[in-house]
């Protein structure tokens, strides 16, 4: 018996059209996948910056935690944003103080299905555009390692309630003045703001929209849960901006509380 033919992948696939050229588009295809790649690798390396700094991470009197190292669960952290108490000991310069909810936050983005349409094109060119073929000779789809752990979604959507939770509690605290008085400064409405930003577009996850509607055969007989359901829909049709909007509030968030922190202007004050 003779062997299977192997068929050729990907745009030389039998029944595909014989085309030479890389694309026939015109337009400035490549302008998308640009910016993408730009803009994601400018607020990496920021993030990164911040992460290792350990310094200019929180203002005492009012009580700003950034939320690059929330929750602050180590000695080296400042005693009065050990809200959560201190489970570990002092960390070398190279560990972040929120190394142990870090991974689960860019185990979520990096598994978010919008995130993964954006970096698959804009870094890996898988592929660049539509109707520009891709220079990868194989696809294995996500069933290799690593990209079978974007399987893993779903539970890093469970970790990353929490971390909003905690993120939250972060918000809540920054209500807070000079004598340990209930105050409102600026930074109290940053970290608020970014909070409901970061609830919308947690909410707003595709498997998140699942775990509320999915596998109900009648809406009618979950009235709540449909309703959820539709709210959380909303959501999701905006997945796509409050995954960008999101990573420009925690920017945000973090260069305020660190320029507040570092003593370059005060924290302009609303009440007390």
């Amino acid at each position: 018996m003779s062997a299977p033919t192997k068929t050729a992948p990907g745009v030389n696939a039998p029944g595909r059209a014989s085309i030479g050229a890389r694309t026939l588009r015109t337009d400035r295809w490549w302008f998308a996948p640009l910016l993408t790649a730009s803009l994601l690798t400018i607020w990496v390396a920021y993030a990164t910056v911040r992460v290792f700094a350990q310094r200019a991470y929180f203002v005492e009197p009012y009580h700003y935690l950034t939320p690059f190292y929330s929750p602050c669960v180590t000695a080296s952290c400042n005693p009065d944003a050990r809200d959560f108490g201190t489970w570990f000991g002092h960390f070398p310069p190279f560990i972040p103080f929120a190394i142990l909810f870090l991974p689960f936050i860019l185990g979520f983005r990096l598994s978010c299905y919008y995130y993964r349409r954006a970096y698959y094109r804009s870094f890996w060119f898988s592929p660049p555009a539509c109707a520009v073929a891709e220079p990868h000779q194989r696809y294995s789809g996500e069933t290799k390692f690593p990209l079978i752990v974007q399987n893993l979604h779903r539970y890093f959507f469970v970790a990353t309630v929490i971390i909003s939770l905690v993120n939250t509690w972060d918000a809540i605290n920054a209500f807070h003045g000079k004598d340990g008085d209930p105050g409102v400064g600026l930074g109290s409405l940053i970290m608020v703001s970014n909070v409901v930003l970061l609830w919308a577009y947690t909410l707003s996850c595709h498997s998140c929209r699942h775990i509320v509607g999915g596998r109900l055969r009648t809406f009618s007989r979950h009235p709540l849960r449909y309703r959820a359901w539709t709210f959380i829909s909303k959501l999701n049709a905006k997945h796509m901006q409050l995954a960008w909007t999101t990573l420009g509030t925690l920017m945000l968030t973090d260069a305020y509380i660190a320029l507040v922190a570092s003593g370059a202007f005060n924290d302009p004050r609303i009440i007390n």
